[in-house]
């Protein structure tokens, strides 16, 4: 398992809802925990990893063994009050970073890892960094919630990727299309049917 970076397709992937949670899955969550930690990162959501399915990992702290970890299952934002532009990164842009304007104060609810209810309002930092993969899981990155003039000025490095991104696929480094949508087909067998 590893971080997919822009352009891959799953980023753009409309996530499907987990119905199964089981041991495998909770190996998957461990993963991305790690994985999160690695990339000096707050959030991780499963399309960030190439995974279809409608959850992501969490801890604010950014470190291992500090803060609170989280795990979203099939998160449903509601009330989303206020507004306040901050800058955000992703791992999946890593090192790029512009402006985004989010609802400040939110209600989320969701499923943790054991199949319970959670249902808490958030805000400031954990509110956006729960709006931000939640976006993940609806196939939207920060950058498509920016105002132009702010895109266009870190434009030369989103582009950097996806030169990156054609060279591997020309060189047959990585999947094309085609074949990542059937390996998604066969993860939403798995979890989410």
């Amino acid at each position: 398992m590893e971080i997919i970076t822009h352009p891959h397709p799953t980023l753009k992937y409309k996530s499907k809802p987990v119905v199964r949670i089981n041991a495998e899955l909770k190996v998957i969550v461990n993963e991305m925990f790690d994985l999160m930690y690695e990339a000096k990162g707050v959030g991780l959501a499963a399309n960030q990893v190439n995974l279809p399915l409608r959850l992501f990992v969490s801890n604010p702290s950014g470190v291992k063994g500090e803060g609170e970890e989280f795990v979203f299952i099939n998160p449903v934002i509601s009330k989303g009050t206020g507004n306040e532009v901050a800058d955000e990164g992703c791992l999946s842009l890593p090192g790029v970073y512009g402006p985004v304007n989010r609802s400040r104060a939110i209600h989320v609810e969701a499923f943790n890892l054991d199949g319970q209810v959670i249902s808490v309002d958030m805000d400031d930092f954990m509110a956006r960094v729960v709006q931000h993969e939640t976006d993940h899981l609806d196939g939207v990155m920060f950058t498509d919630r920016m105002v132009e003039h702010s895109l266009q000025a870190i434009q030369d490095e989103i582009e950097e990727f996806e030169i990156e991104y054609r060279a591997k696929l020309a060189d047959g480094l990585i999947p094309d299309e085609q074949a990542v949508h059937e390996e998604l087909a066969e993860w939403e067998a798995k979890f989410c049917k």
